[in-house]
């Protein structure tokens, strides 16, 4: 009896051991949670860039590189975030995919809406900041699905099941995202921003937006430029400018002092400093709602 009852746990030991998890590299915050809420417990996400990274650029080290070396799937965000792409498929092994979620979602061009910005991305024109729509994040729950169901087609049924699950937590959050936006007016949703970040957002909700960097922070404009945004910004009576937490304020202060318009509650752009997708949308609605609404 003794002996049977051995065998039967050493049986279940072992097969657990057979069905290992698979592990797979994340390089940007917002996608290594898309992949734990697809992948559930049977796919082990390394995350690459950590806590304080900037998805933007990533310089690997050996050690990083090593501890990944049985690692065949890296996923990225895509619609061309990562200039270090190109660099990357050349240190990896040739038997590495490296998967852009982004990619067959469809893309907005030239966030900016107002004149002196420069919309090239890296040699980009694409605005790769797409996760700044619920729509497409649930979309992109099924990419992520099929092609983890790729690396490990027995547990596709677990992967779309989890996928499914997971877009019906954003639909939840979709509906409360437009039930917030609401309560601003129609003739306050006028978002200004650090960066051109959120396009996606204001396209989605009906905010028309403005920045006082292009599509990423190293685009800084003259002061020929600034001085057009600061006009109009007064023009189209924006009520609020919001900074963002990994860009520097100062900036955006000279910008509220010259215009009288208040600083707003900081965004998070890029996931950062968050726990999960939900928690990022939540912060940023909530934000921006409290700036803008008249309640």
């Amino acid at each position: 009896m003794r002996l049977a009852l051995t065998l039967s746990l050493l049986t279940c030991f072992l097969g657990t051991i057979a069905a290992a998890e698979l592990r797979v590299v994340s390089l940007h915050p917002l996608i290594g949670d898309l992949l734990k809420q697809v992948g559930g417990d049977q796919v082990e996400v390394i995350d690459l860039i950590g806590a304080t990274g900037d998805p933007h650029s990533f310089a690997p080290s050996v050690e990083k590189l090593a501890a990944t070396a049985d690692v065949k799937v890296y996923f990225v965000s895509g619609m061309g975030l990562e200039n270090y792409l190109s660099n990357l498929r050349t240190i990896l092994p040739s038997d590495v995919r490296i998967v852009e979620v982004g990619a067959s979602l469809p893309a907005l061009h030239g966030a900016c809406d107002h004149e002196g910005h420069d919309h090239d991305h890296e040699g980009h024109e694409l605005d790769p900041h797409w996760w700044h729509s619920v729509d497409l994040f649930r979309r992109a729950a099924g990419v992520v699905a099929e092609e983890l169901s790729k690396e490990m087609p027995d547990a596709r049924e677990s992967f779309e099941a989890n996928s499914a699950a997971y877009r019906a937590k954003l639909d939840a959050l979709e509906k409360w995202v437009k039930r917030e936006v609401i309560r601003i007016p129609k003739d306050r949703r006028k978002l200004a921003t650090a960066h051109a970040a959120f396009q996606y957002f204001c396209d989605e909700y009906g905010f028309e937006s403005f920045s006082v960097q292009g599509l990423n922070r190293e685009q800084m404009p003259d002061a020929v430029t600034l001085a057009k945004l600061i006009s109009t910004l007064k023009e189209e009576q924006v009520a609020a400018i919001f900074p963002e937490r990994e860009s520097n304020p100062k900036v955006l202060q000279s910008i509220t002092r010259d215009t009288g318009i208040k600083l707003g509650v900081e965004l998070i752009a890029d996931g950062r400093g968050v726990t999960s997708y939900e928690d990022m949308v939540k912060a940023n609605v909530t934000a921006i709602v409290s700036s803008l609404s008249t309640d």
